[in-house]
Order: structure tokens, then sequence, then C-alpha cells
């Protein structure tokens, strides 16, 4: 008996060994660019071939660069630039996306089984492959440099992977209480504000979590549409600093990438506690 209690801590030692080493190895393969980004953005000059992991002789002045102003590095710019289309595009997400996902999820309607085939279908197509009837399009409607276009086209493409999301969520939310609520003379709009989007802010804070920062890591679709400098976002004025032949800087790209993360860190931060509580905050209530 306790040959075979120790063959079973042993075992549970040797998977709790590999579990750990593993998560360390994940760990070290995500920290490391990062803390490689960050001694770059402090190493003096421009070229990452003299740059340490930690700077000899650090310094900030590549991020005093990026908010110089100084030639077409509109940095400033191109930061509100992002934060707004990632705003709006998260905002307007949210709102059609939960209208989308409510009529799949409690209403049966002709065509609802073809509707989300064509959503599944839509999640296999990626989005640049449209991008040449996207610049076609945004000539003939005169919105070359538009971030509202810009916008309209990240929600289009947002609505079907995310629609599945909240799908599945609000059907793991009972229709008895759809239906209690409705025996008490609350209407479907009613239902939908007051129980079902409470009841699914978890699944809502991945959504937002999407929606926001799917603009800020896109290149191809914004490098279609936006042409003059002012209009850049972060990516696209990025890509340009290091694509510069006479003038390009490794390391102030380093600068200006780590300063990307600080609003999707504030994002993450303050929709973290939706992920977990949500649910029981919004079943318990009332």
């Amino acid at each position: 008996m306790e040959v075979h209690v120790s063959s079973i801590k042993r075992q549970r030692t040797i998977r709790m060994t590999f579990t750990y080493l593993l998560l360390v190895a994940m760990v070290v393969v995500i920290i490391y660019p990062l803390l490689w980004a960050v001694g770059a953005s402090f190493n003096p000059g421009n070229s990452l071939v003299s740059t340490s992991l930690i700077p000899a002789n650090p310094t900030t002045v590549h991020y005093e660069k990026l908010f110089a102003g100084e030639g077409s590095l509109l940095y400033g710019q191109w930061y509100v630039n992002s934060l707004k289309i990632s705003f709006f595009t998260m905002l307007l997400t949210l709102i059609s996306v939960s209208f989308t996902a409510y009529a799949f999820s409690r209403f049966r309607f002709t065509g609802r089984k073809n509707g989300l085939m064509l959503f599944l279908l839509l999640q296999m197509i990626p989005q640049f492959s449209a991008l040449i009837a996207i610049f076609v399009l945004a000539q003939m409607l005169g919105m070359i440099n538009s971030h509202w276009l810009l916008i309209l086209i990240y929600v289009g493409g947002q609505i079907p992977m995310n629609t599945y999301l909240l799908k599945g969520y609000f059907d793991s939310i009972p229709l008895d209480l759809d239906e209690s609520a409705k025996l008490d003379g609350a209407s479907n709009t009613r239902i939908f504000w007051q129980i079902l989007m409470p009841l699914s802010r978890p699944m809502l804070a991945v959504v937002a979590m999407n929606g926001f920062t799917g603009p800020l890591g896109d290149f191809a679709l914004s490098s279609v549409l936006l042409r003059n400098p002012e209009y850049y976002t972060l990516p696209i004025g990025l890509y340009k600093l290091v694509t510069d032949k006479m003038g390009a800087s490794y390391t102030t790209f380093a600068a200006g990438a780590i300063l990307i993360s600080i609003p999707i860190a504030l994002v993450f931060l303050l929709l973290q506690k939706h992920f977990v509580s949500g649910l029981t905050a919004g079943g318990t209530k009332g």
C-alpha cells in the first residue's frame, strides 16, 4: 500500500514538474522579446546591433523624440488616431454584436440557420482578402484617409466571430429567466437590457477587448485607406519609421512599440474584474 501511495506521489511530482517547466518556458518565450524591446528603447543610437538587454548608458532620448514632432514623425497624432479608432470600434462592436447575438439566440426566424452559416463562412475568409475591393469602394465614396470608414470595416470584421461567442453565452442563460420576466409583463427589450446584458458581462468584456486591440495591431487594412501621415495609425507610422532608408531608427521604433501597450494594459485592468465576477454579480443583483 505504501509503495502504491509513493508511486502516485512520484507521478504527481513528475507531472507538476513538467507543468511548471512548460509554464516557465512559455513565460521566457513571451517575456524575453518584450525585455529586449524595453532595453532597446533606452539604448543610445539608432541601430539594434549595438543594443543590449540592460543598457550601459540608458537614455530617454527616443521617447522624447517621439513627441518632439520633428519632420514626418507625428507620433502623438498617430497615438490619438489609434485610440479614437480603437475606442469607437470597441463601442460599435459591442452594440452590434449584442443585438445580433440576442436575435440569433432568442428568436426563431426565416434565414436564421443560413445567417449563422454565413457568419461561420465569413470567419474562414481573411479580412485582408478584400483589400482591393475596399480600396476601390473608398475611392468611389471619396473616403480615402477616412477614419470612420476604417472603423466601420473593423466593426464588420468583428461581428461574425464575436456574434458566435456571445450567442453561445446567451444560449447558456436559461430561458426560464425570460419566461418569468414575460409573466411579470417585461418586454423583449427590457429582458435584453436588464437580464441578459448584466449576466453576460464576462463575454461582453471579451468582445470589448477584441474590439479594442484589433485596430491597434492592424497594418494591412489601415495602410490601404490611410495615405497621408497626419491620418496614420500607430502600426503604419512605426512601420514607416523603420523603412525610411535615410533615417531608420529601430530604437525609436522600440520606444513607440512599448507605448502602444499602455492603453491595452489599462483596458485589460478595467475589464478584468468582469471576466470572473461579472456572472456572479449579474446573477445576485435584484
